[in-house]
């Protein structure tokens, strides 16, 4: 019985991509026959006419007639039935574009995200090592070119380049790709051109210009992709939608130029389809002007609204004015580390000051000149609603790095490459989507929710933003519990909450130096739309702001600034997503320094190479934030903490000891010190410090001592701040009592806990003694100066014998132990006032530790042989 036929088939109107990607199925499927569909694009035509008899190809009709056991369809995911096709037939489904279909039975899918389809295929010649002639190298280089625009579109990746760099290692002539790719148009298409052009209507939709030309055609019967991308070349608009009429049916061919349009998504909906860049349809049985209107009305939904100025720029921009002297504005410079700052006279944009012409006058003795001698200048500015293109612009032909934002007629923000780089970084990246609104919905209680869209609203209302961020925002997204409530504020944060204290009372008590004020809540009724507020004791509200270090491990300056600043100034990129609370853009998540990729992969990323140096006790908070959420710290930012531990020795020490009281209140410290013993941190917290396996192990037990309560002796402290006492405890337990007074006075440990430390020490210094077999009495002699907490971590960082013995013994029985007789009752038995009393009190309770006696009666016989024994010997 003969074998069934392998065909490699493609689209119809088909254009160098799929052609070549047939060419390249049939290289790797000997077997396989390349069938050329009946509609070539011309140009491809025109490169078969002259080398086509060195391809492989057939065309239908050439096809015997045998079943085909087997379909490779490149390149597009729908067919047409060939002679030879039936149930039998398996269909494998090769395509640089999603699956975008239910596959029928038999039919399987293979694609990726590349540029070309031709370059999936491409690959895998190269890896088998397939000999190319140069005809067939060319051929194939033209796909990848044609549908990546010469490797120059967004959807190329470095695959594509790679495939190209190997076609051209086999020959590949880039003369001949160009003149092929560049294949001047027919006489029909220059006709066609014309009446495209004299039709084209231009829209200006979401800050994008779309160019729609509608035309008809009879009897044209050439492609009309290279029409369209001549008009696209005359007009540069983001998108171009053209609508051809002919022989019965109109075609839509869509070519778009940003991830704000979707041409595939506009082709879809004419029952066609495509790539976000490209895309076509063939629409049947309906009018051209029918159509055309229905694009129009249909395109505000496929089309997101440009980028503005306003959403990248940095809000509370310093100006200079022009007769300032050059080195004020250096030091301005220095103590901001800003690149440049608008030069502004009488409310007028007239140049920008830049720290490499402040730089280079103050090398030649102008520090005393004004700034205007040395800035650019020029009345350059954008606005808020602006689009970002053009910003861009506007760099190119000023050459200013930054660019002032005007808004009636004030200087209010500031733009920078930094900014339009860090948005075209974040076009580039492909995240999912979820939403933060829902997030809320499950976090937050119905009235909370409904009180913090309020607070919302009237910021808003008074102007401003109000934003949730920082680790609020990471713990929403990671469903963690929500207990505090923290809202900045761009604008002024007061303010607002007063306005909210005013509407619901309440309290507000405000720090006007650093514009934050808190909300006490706590006694006040709250009645929302979900009903009343319950369990919020107070809202914090921040006013959004920058900081500036005047040197390392400095406590910060602050001063008002935009939301994006204020993100900037924290810790982590995790802890610099933000998510809006107005209702115009309720629950929109912003994230400028991939704080979401971060969270989503599980790492402890800095913004910058110095943030360690600002603030070291970063490095404390990696640790912490490492262990609690079971992420890591990334290689780059650990070799910084690295370079900067020693740093944490010029930290004040009640700020070491707030970040470290942290760390011992969270359930496993241990795995956060073993990290900074790692890290050769912990000896600049305290000399002398380690977090080896001992330490590890004695934090484990007095966990489990805690928890399985074996240990309740507490004398009333909170089982948290307890934990965190025996915490500085165990470390300090093999410390020399050195070291510990130079810890106490590093960190500034309160009087008690100074005084706790040190037992620990002085009551390890007995574990020797109370090893040896003691009476009670003389047991509770030795640990009666000690408070109850150093005696429960030398327990429990004690071996066990006897002297853990005793010191359990003596916490929780003996030291409780105390006479029935007082003192008056002593001296009703004779004992005279003064000394004598206390000397019998402490006999007494020694007798009851040891059991000489159990009554009182016992105690009153205790004292009376006491007294009668001292009587005797004072006769003699």
């Amino acid at each position: 019985m003969e074998a069934g036929l392998t065909l490699v088939l493609t689209h119809e109107n088909a254009d160098f991509d799929a052609v070549a990607a047939q060419l390249a199925a049939a290289r790797l499927y000997p077997r396989a026959i390349p069938v050329l569909p009946r509609r070539v694009n011309r140009n491809v035509r025109a490169f078969l006419n002259l080398y086509g008899d060195q391809l492989p190809f057939m065309l239908p009709d050439e096809l015997i007639r045998r079943p085909v056991d087997m379909v490779i369809l490149v390149d597009t995911q729908t067919m047409a039935t060939v002679r030879g096709m039936g149930p039998q037939t398996r269909v494998q489904i090769i395509d640089h574009h999603p699956l975008a279909r239910d596959l029928p039975p038999g039919w399987t899918y293979h694609g990726e995200p590349v540029g070309a389809t031709t370059t999936l295929l491409v690959e895998g010649l190269a890896e088998r090592g397939i000999a190319l002639s140069w005809v067939e190298a060319t051929f194939l280089l033209l796909g990848i070119y044609e549908d990546t625009g010469s490797l120059t579109y967004p959807s190329t990746t470095p695959r594509d380049l790679r495939a190209a760099a190997w076609l051209m290692e086999r020959g590949a002539d880039l003369a001949v790709v160009s003149e092929f790719l560049h294949h001047p148009l027919s006489e029909a298409q220059r006709r066609l051109y014309d009446r495209l052009l004299e039709s084209a209507q231009t829209l200006e939709l979401e800050g994008h210009t779309v160019i729609i030309a509608a035309a008809r055609a009879d009897g044209f019967l050439e492609e009309i992709s290279s029409v369209a991308h001549r008009l696209r070349d005359l007009f540069e608009p983001s998108a171009l939608f053209v609508l051809v009429e002919f022989d019965g049916h109109v075609q839509l061919v869509c070519r778009t130029t940003t991830d704000d349009i979707d041409a595939g998504s506009v082709a879809a909906h004419f029952g066609g389809g495509g790539h976000a860049r490209a895309a076509a349809a063939v629409i049947r049985g309906r009018p051209l002007e029918e159509i055309r209107e229905e694009l129009v009305r249909i395109l505000p939904r496929h089309i997101r609204p440009a980028v503005t100025v306003a959403e990248i720029m940095s809000r509370g921009v310093r100006v200079l004015p022009p007769d300032l002297p050059i080195r004020e504005a250096a030091k301005e410079m220095q103590r901001t580390g800003h690149e440049g700052f608008p030069v502004v006279r009488e409310g007028r944009v007239v140049g920008l000051l830049t720290r490499r012409a402040v730089d280079r006058a103050m090398q030649h003795g102008l520090g005393g000149q004004p700034v205007e001698r040395v800035m650019e200048k020029g009345e350059v500015f954008v606005l808020p609603s602006d689009p970002v293109e053009k910003v861009q612009r506007l760099m190119i032909e000023t050459g200013w790095g930054q660019i002032p934002v005007v808004e009636d007629g004030e200087v209010v923000g500031i733009v920078t490459r930094t900014d339009l780089i860090q948005l075209w970084g974040e076009r580039r990246k492909v995240r999912p989507r979820f939403s933060v609104t829902s997030a809320m919905e499950v976090a937050f209680p119905p009235p909370w929710l409904a009180l913090v869209r309020e607070i919302g609203a009237t910021a808003q209302a008074m102007g401003f933003t109000a934003y949730f961020v920082g680790g609020l925002v990471r713990d929403l997204i990671l469903n963690y519990p929500i207990v505090d409530v923290d809202i900045v504020v761009e604008g002024d944060a007061i303010a607002l909450a007063d306005a909210m204290r005013a509407r619901y009372g309440g309290r507000v008590v405000a720090h006007r130096r650093f514009g934050t004020a808190k909300w006490l809540l706590e006694g006040t009724a709250i009645a929302t739309p979900a009903g009343p507020v319950e369990g919020l004791r107070a809202i914090d509200f921040v006013t959004a702001r920058r900081e500036f270090y005047a040197h390392p491990t400095a406590l910060p300056q602050v001063e008002p600034s935009s939301i994006k600043q204020d993100l900037h100034r924290r810790d982590f990129t995790i802890n610099t997503l933000a998510v809006c609370l107005n209702p115009d853009r309720f629950g929109e998540l912003l994230d400028f320094y991939g704080g979401l990729q971060d969270l989503q992969r599980g790492l402890i990323r800095v913004l910058h190479s110095l943030s360690f140096v600002e603030d070291p006790t970063r490095i404390l908070r990696a640790a912490r934030l490492e262990a609690r959420l079971g992420f890591r710290v990334e290689p780059r930012t650990e070799e910084l903490i690295h370079h900067a531990a020693d740093l944490l020795a010029r930290v004040s020490g009640e700020r070491i000891r707030h970040e470290m009281e942290l760390i011992l209140a969270e359930p496993e410290p241990e795995r956060i010190l073993a990290r900074l013993e790692e890290w050769k941190a912990l000896t600049f917290v305290m000399p002398g410090l380690r977090a080896d396996d001992w330490l590890q192990e004695r934090f484990r037990a007095m966990r489990a001592a805690l928890e399985d309560g074996e240990w309740q002796a507490r004398e009333g402290t909170p089982l948290d701040r307890w934990r965190v006492l025996a915490g500085w405890g165990l470390m300090a337990y093999r410390l020399t009592p050195a070291q510990l007074e130079q810890g106490i006075r590093r960190l500034r440990f309160p009087g008690r806990e100074a005084e706790a430390l040190r037992a620990v020490l002085e009551v390890r210094g007995k574990l020797e003694r109370l090893a040896e077999p003691l009476k009670p009495s003389a047991v509770a002699e030795h640990l009666d100066p000690y408070p109850l907490i150093a005696l429960f971590v030398v327990w429990v960082a004690a071996p066990p014998g006897r002297a853990r013995e005793s010191l359990f013994q003596y916490a929780h029985a003996w030291r409780r132990v105390r006479p029935l007789l007082r003192g008056d009752d002593l001296r009703q038995l004779g004992i005279p006032p003064g000394p004598a009393i206390g000397e019998m009190l402490r006999a007494l309770r020694a007798a009851r530790l040891d059991g000489e006696v159990q009554t009182r009666e016992d105690e009153i016989a205790f004292v009376k042989a006491r007294i009668g024994a001292a009587s005797g010997q004072s006769s003699q």
